[in-house]
């Protein structure tokens, strides 16, 4: 039996039997299935307190998964520690993001696991869950979002933010929502463990009391299920039939939005959301959760509250209304001024830091900076944005390169564009993501 059928039979049984817990799935785990996780993991990843890589792991395959298969099935198997180290944060020196990187042996036991119960999950997930999930992505989540402003006559945004969700994520009771779905005692033994594994740094294990495994491939499933009972079948079941005008709710992972037609049901929301979080020992962050008037700017009754439409946040874009092409009122994207000035940031001191290396090195890796922005930013109407990132590319890197030596006053803006961006030109801002070729595809 392929991997494929397996969870086709899990996805049934899962319809079949909506409101029961699943019991016997380790069936389904073997050495083809965790061969099938193998090769699905990432072969370039840093290696884990082991020291061992992906391909290192892949030199003996078969008698580490059959080993690692019985490991699992007997509850002998031990949930290693992952290795913590620090990355800075984007545009932010002085600070530092904790990143974790288990064992890749963890990692294909964590990803033969999320084979297993993803199908269970993704068959009661709501249309509206976009993050970490099969076939879908940020930029789907943005289209949901503008379809559901313009189709749905919404005036009022309710912009939430969760303080440190993967860091805060209650074990108790993502243990308690498992064992709702899955009964499979190796299943729920192992995620136990990983939670319960903790963190190796400088020498020092330290145990993790909550949030997710950092680091761990079953992460972003744990805290989709977390978030599906939380916040998802919550507003699905009793929020929307109470309130009074129409509604909806984008999630992404821990980022999501709220809108509504009427302003009363958006009070009536943040006034009960902040108690549902706490319910599950989360917390929304007080300033950073607001309700924003987003009404068509042509449907105001008056000048005055016309004036009093704002913008919004979501997932590093700026949201606001704007004319189209046609002249219609339309909701438009553009990159967040935070985003964008922590972007530069980084360009800024990569520059700094790389300015003695070869001006052809120097040149691939600012386009593959640039590409990358332009596939996550280039939106329809975002490309005064990108020229902004652009031009302050090319003002960095003409910066530190006039410091490569002895300060010269020659080296100005026409050197430049006669000696750098002639013989090594930067990509140019480009839409990726276009709204015109969506509505023809």
């Amino acid at each position: 039996m392929t991997v494929t059928t397996a969870q086709e039979q899990i996805a049934e049984l899962a319809k079949r039997y909506p409101e029961r817990g699943l019991t016997s799935l380790n069936k389904y785990l073997d050495e083809e299935w965790l061969r099938a996780a193998y090769r699905r993991i990432r072969k370039d990843g840093a290696t884990g307190i082991d020291g061992v890589s992906a391909r290192e792991y892949g030199k003996d395959l078969d008698k580490r998964l059959t080993e690692l298969v019985n490991c699992a099935k007997s509850g002998s198997y031990r949930a290693p520690a992952v290795r913590r180290t620090y990355i800075e944060k984007p545009g932010k020196r002085d600070e530092k993001r904790p990143l974790g990187i288990p064992t890749t042996e963890d990692k294909v036991l964590q990803k033969a696991v999320v084979m297993l119960i993803e199908p269970i999950y993704e068959a009661e997930f709501y249309d509206f869950s976009y993050g970490f999930r099969p076939g879908r992505s940020c930029h789907r989540a943005i289209d949901a979002l503008r379809d559901a402003v313009m189709g749905g006559r919404i005036g009022w945004i309710l912009e939430a933010d969760i303080r440190k969700f993967f860091d805060r994520l209650s074990h108790s009771h993502l243990r308690e929502i498992v064992r709702q779905r899955v009964r499979d005692g190796v299943l729920t033994r192992l995620i136990d463990k990983w939670l319960k594994a903790g963190v190796l740094e400088a020498g020092e294990w330290t145990r993790t009391e909550e949030g997710t495994p950092q680091g761990g491939v079953i992460s972003p499933l744990l805290a989709n299920i977390y978030l599906h009972e939380v916040l998802d079948k919550w507003f699905a079941k009793e929020i929307q039939p109470r309130l009074k005008g129409r509604c909806f709710l984008i999630r992404y992972a821990d980022d999501f939005v709220m809108g509504f037609e009427r302003e009363d049901d958006a009070r009536r929301v943040l006034e009960v959301l902040p108690k549902r979080v706490a319910r599950f020992g989360l917390e929304l962050h007080p300033e950073k959760t607001r309700i924003v008037p987003f009404r068509r700017p042509d449907r105001w009754e008056k000048q005055r509250d016309k004036e009093q439409s704002q913008s919004f946040n979501f997932l590093g874009f700026t949201h606001f209304w704007r004319r189209s092409r046609k002249g219609n009122w339309v909701v438009g994207e553009k990159t967040a001024k935070d985003r964008l000035n922590r972007s530069l940031i980084v360009i800024n001191q990569w520059c700094r830091e790389n300015r003695h290396e070869p001006l052809k090195e120097q040149q691939k890796t600012l386009n593959q900076k640039l590409q990358g922005h332009y596939a996550y930013f280039g939106v329809t109407g975002n490309i005064r944005c990108l020229q902004r990132y652009w031009r302050g590319v090319r003002r960095y890197w003409h910066r530190w390169l006039r410091r490569r030596t002895k300060w010269d006053s020659s080296l100005n803006w026409d050197w430049y564009e006669r000696t750098i961006a002639a013989n090594y030109p930067l990509l140019m801002p480009r839409v990726v993501h276009s709204v015109y070729a969506r509505a023809n595809p």
